[in-house]
């Protein structure tokens, strides 16, 4: 049963195919309104299942009509049984829900702001209207929208939002509300919490029974990012492998293409380069299917990842300029300052470091990166400064941007990249003569693993030296 918000009007907990009816007083007057319209007696619109005397009744609001008898009484009103119980016009809903599929198609090739200001109408209609999986749609939307922009506070509170209006349908429909409440905190740093939200759904989805191909693939594929980033390498190859074994099930080629673009990341940790450059040449092709230019990005930008684990800077800098005008073309912020932190680094190791510096400088201010916002691209973005520090041979800079980085990404669990920054302020320590403190390094970052695909930045780093023992 939905929980419709039916404003200005009384509502009652019956329900009739799932909907929100009002009090019979207003169905009654609903009935006496179309029946005088229709030219029609009590007698004539009771035939011949009723009395006139029943008809009667109803009309002055004393008795709430069954199912049953709101099924005649719309048939014979050539009405439908949601505007006899609701007072909505026939085909209201399906006018909102292309609306909706407007609004969406206005995220994906265009600004989120354009995109949020549909939503927030639709939102509102909806709501007044008590239209409950609609309103619920456009909250998700406003969800994404505030993904894009970067406003992951918004965002949480939008997908929350949507899940409590979903409370009682099945756990399938309120899957992509979940999902994006999960993204939101996966891009704030809170990695743990994202994934205990998605494992905590595939959990119930599994144990009830209700295999929803659909909605297992969003999970699985979501769950991949967060699994890499904290290091649990053999849990997000088995997520790539359980979604695609679904993949033949779902006939949504956006959530196939989503699937391509996660299952990427675990053939690079695995060093299958060529396969993971396969799998995203497919998401990229389905993409450009569906015009949906923010995830076209981000497989450019993946492509770049690619690259630059792999070695070859010069397409890696290609892709990533590419993702980066595309998601700053369509104003959305987050994605582009963490997509300008990866250029950075490939910027870095071509040798164009006053361009990589002039790069990263901006992006640490509060409205760009930071603890509660791409707070792993933020670390990333001081490990850089610090690298390029030590090439200058300031090692006080240096340091400074290192520990800076390690804050960040202590909060996150981002396993490769702590194990990676470790060595690098590690090998620092040490050369600077504080052997006690570049071991306290070395030992937190082999408590880690970095390896092919696992860091933010850059190619799997190179093991500690090895201390000969005293």
């Amino acid at each position: 049963m939905y929980r419709a918000r039916h404003r200005g009007a009384k509502v009652a907990e019956n329900s009739t195919h799932g909907i929100r009816t009002d009090d019979p007083a207003d169905i009654g007057r609903r009935v006496l309104r179309l029946r005088t319209k229709a030219g029609l007696t009590q007698k004539q619109l009771a035939e011949p299942a009723y009395t006139a005397a029943y008809i009667s009744t109803l009309e002055a609001g004393k008795v709430r009509p069954s199912e049953t008898a709101l099924r005649h009484l719309a048939g014979r009103l050539g009405t439908t049984v949601e505007e006899l119980t609701t007072g909505r016009p026939p085909h209201l809903a399906t006018g909102l829900r292309m609306r909706l599929t407007d609004a969406r198609r206005t995220l994906a090739t265009g600004e989120a702001e354009d995109a949020a200001a549909l939503f927030r109408a639709l939102h509102d209609e909806t709501a007044a209207l008590g239209l409950v999986p609609e309103q619920a749609s456009a909250l998700q939307g406003l969800g994404d929208c505030a993904l894009e922009t970067g406003d992951l506070t918004d965002a949480r509170d939008r997908f929350a939002e949507a899940e409590a209006l979903l409370a009682d349908e099945p756990l399938p429909r309120r899957v992509p509300a979940l999902r994006g409440r999960a993204t939101a905190h996966l891009l704030a740093g809170e990695l743990r919490y994202s994934c205990y939200l998605l494992e905590t759904a595939v959990d119930e989805l599994n144990a009830s029974g209700m295999h929803d191909p659909d909605a297992l693939l969003l999970l699985y594929t979501a769950s991949i990012a967060p699994y890499m980033d904290m290091g649990a390498h053999a849990r997000a190859a088995h997520a790539a492998e359980l979604a695609l074994a679904l993949a033949p099930q779902v006939d949504n080629p956006a959530l196939v293409a989503g699937m391509h673009r996660g299952v990427a990341r675990t053939l690079i940790a695995e060093g299958r380069i060529a396969e993971a450059d396969a799998s995203l040449a497919k998401a990229q092709e389905l993409y450009q299917q569906l015009h949906i230019r923010t995830e076209l990005a981000h497989c450019h930008w993946m492509r770049g990842y690619v690259h630059a684990q792999d070695g070859n800077l010069r397409k890696a800098e290609s892709e990533l300029r590419t993702a980066r005008d595309m998601l700053a073309s369509k104003r959305a912020a987050l994605f582009t300052v963490q997509v300008e932190v990866e250029l950075a680094d490939v910027l870095r190791r071509r040798g164009k470091t006053a361009e990589a510096e002039d790069l990263l400088h901006p992006l640490l201010s509060p409205d760009a990166l930071g603890a509660e916002r791409g707070a792993v691209h933020a670390g990333g973005a001081h490990r850089l400064l610090g690298l390029i520090a030590e090439d200058r041979g300031d090692t006080d800079r240096a340091e400074e941007h290192y520990c800076a980085a390690l804050s960040l990404l202590e909060r996150t669990g981002a396993a490769g990249d702590l194990a990676d920054l470790c060595r690098l302020l590690g090998d620092l320590l040490r050369r600077t003569g504080r052997t006690e403190a570049a071991l306290d390094a070395y030992r937190t970052g082999l408590g880690h693993r970095a390896a092919p695909g696992t860091t933010t930045l850059g190619p799997a780093p190179t093991a500690p030296p090895q201390w000969p023992r005293p």
